[in-house]
């Protein structure tokens, strides 16, 4: 039996516009993914065998709560592999988790994305037929299934492109306020804006690729930072908004992250970063420094 250990990462939004909404109901959006240092931890042992046999357990200090049970993504994900390339599996897998859940930092799809590439990796398969079955897993699930940091993304954010970038990346602070919020009632709260300024936020996001593909400095680009979900969760979730405001506080440009509840801002350097973390730090929050990059 093969063994492999693979992180999971979390991602952030550095931008997130709504563009329209599809008669199924979800929502069309134009995003820029950035994996990020946080990360689950999936040790997988696997084999071939005649007859199926799966096992999930749990661990890590954010695993509390969550059920190893068939409705699990990250077993879903296993038996979506299984059936792209007609496979039966006898399979053990340990899950730790260390990103917050609700949390709008792609936890649960990460985990879900990384399984299936982990099984690529072990029975040499390509990842990318399995974009379609990721998708049905979760919007952002095929973001895992690609190792680039940055990724556009378009449609209900399945559509992917990876954008590459510079050297100079900053770092960042991640603030979870120990609320989830459902992403369900965030998108029905939702007013899409005038078609000509979301044209024109979608060329700031053309801006916001162009910056970060230059290597130019957090300065040069901070600015073109957007999410419009958080006009549908701030003013509804004061915890999130506490975190928001007390980031302003301290002088921090501060973004939600996907649907919430993370609240995260940008440094120039990780000094900076653990300086900031220090002073956001208070009873009830979790707080992450991370880099760019799984």
């Amino acid at each position: 039996m093969q063994k492999i250990c693979i992180n999971a990462p979390a991602k952030i939004n550095l931008f997130l516009e709504v563009t329209g909404k599809r008669a199924d109901g979800y929502h069309e959006l134009a995003t820029l993914f950035a994996k990020v240092s946080l990360h689950d931890i999936l040790t997988l042992q696997a084999e071939e065998a005649q007859e199926e046999k799966l096992s999930l357990q749990i661990t890590g200090p954010l695993g509390a709560g969550l059920a190893a049970d068939d409705n699990n993504l990250v077993l879903r994900a296993v038996r979506a592999f299984e059936a792209e390339f007609g496979l039966c599996l006898h399979a053990d897998i340990v899950l730790e988790k260390h990103i917050p859940m609700g949390a709008g930092l792609g936890g649960g799809s990460s985990d879900a994305g990384t399984i299936m590439l982990a099984l690529c990796r072990m029975f040499d398969k390509d990842p990318m037929p399995l974009l379609p079955r990721a998708a049905k897993l979760g919007a952002d699930v095929p973001l895992f299934l690609f190792t680039d940091t940055f990724l556009k993304g378009e449609g209900i954010g399945e559509i992917l492109t990876p954008v590459p970038a510079g050297d100079a990346l900053p770092w960042a602070v991640l603030v979870y306020p120990d609320t989830a919020v459902p992403t369900k009632g965030v998108f029905g709260r939702l007013k899409l804006d005038d078609p000509a300024k979301i044209l024109t936020n979608k060329a700031n996001l053309d801006k916001l690729q162009v910056a970060l593909q230059s290597g130019f400095p957090l300065e040069k680009w901070q600015g073109f930072l957007f999410n419009r979900l958080e006009e549908a969760v701030l003013p509804y979730v004061d915890a999130v908004r506490k975190v928001k405001d007390a980031f302003i506080a301290q002088g921090a440009q501060p973004l939600m992250s996907g649907s919430g509840s993370t609240i995260f801002a940008l440094t120039p350097s990780r000094e900076q970063a653990e300086d900031l973390a220090g002073r956001m730090q208070q009873a009830g929050r979790k707080v992450f420094v991370v880099h760019f990059g799984g």
